[in-house]
């Protein structure tokens, strides 16, 4: 008599193999403008880093923070943006909240933002 067992694996993993790469080329004259950039910590901190970067400087944010820039220059900027994911998104955090159907519930937003009704209706 033969006994069969059956067991089922699950692996899951993210695929970190870009299949794309980017060479800088300093030589070039596509560098004008001053950049803001910043992130929020995770919580129970929740720290605010800012950044203002000149020409040829990097910044990283680590997966799942809150990030901003802008230009805070007196010319336009160039800034090129690169994710850690072949399967990466942009998560627009506000239109998410705000604008999810059906809508969260009236009691949750005021306690999320720790801010009065009122403050979360009006956006």
């Amino acid at each position: 008599m033969v006994i069969l067992t059956f067991s089922r694996i699950a692996l899951a993993f993210e695929p970190s193999a870009l299949q794309d790469f980017c060479v800088a080329d300093l030589t070039g004259s596509v560098f004008e403008g001053t950049l803001q950039v910043g992130f929020i910590t995770s919580n129970p901190d929740n720290t605010q880093i800012i950044k203002v970067l000149q020409k040829s400087d990097v910044f990283a944010c680590l997966v799942g923070l809150i990030h901003f820039q802008r230009n805070v220059g007196k010319v336009n900027v160039l800034a090129m943006a690169a994710l850690s994911s072949q399967n990466s998104c942009v998560i627009p955090v506000a239109n998410i909240v705000f604008g999810s159907k059906p809508a969260i519930s009236s009691d949750i937003l005021p306690k999320a933002f720790q801010a009065g009704k009122s403050i979360v209706d009006q956006h």
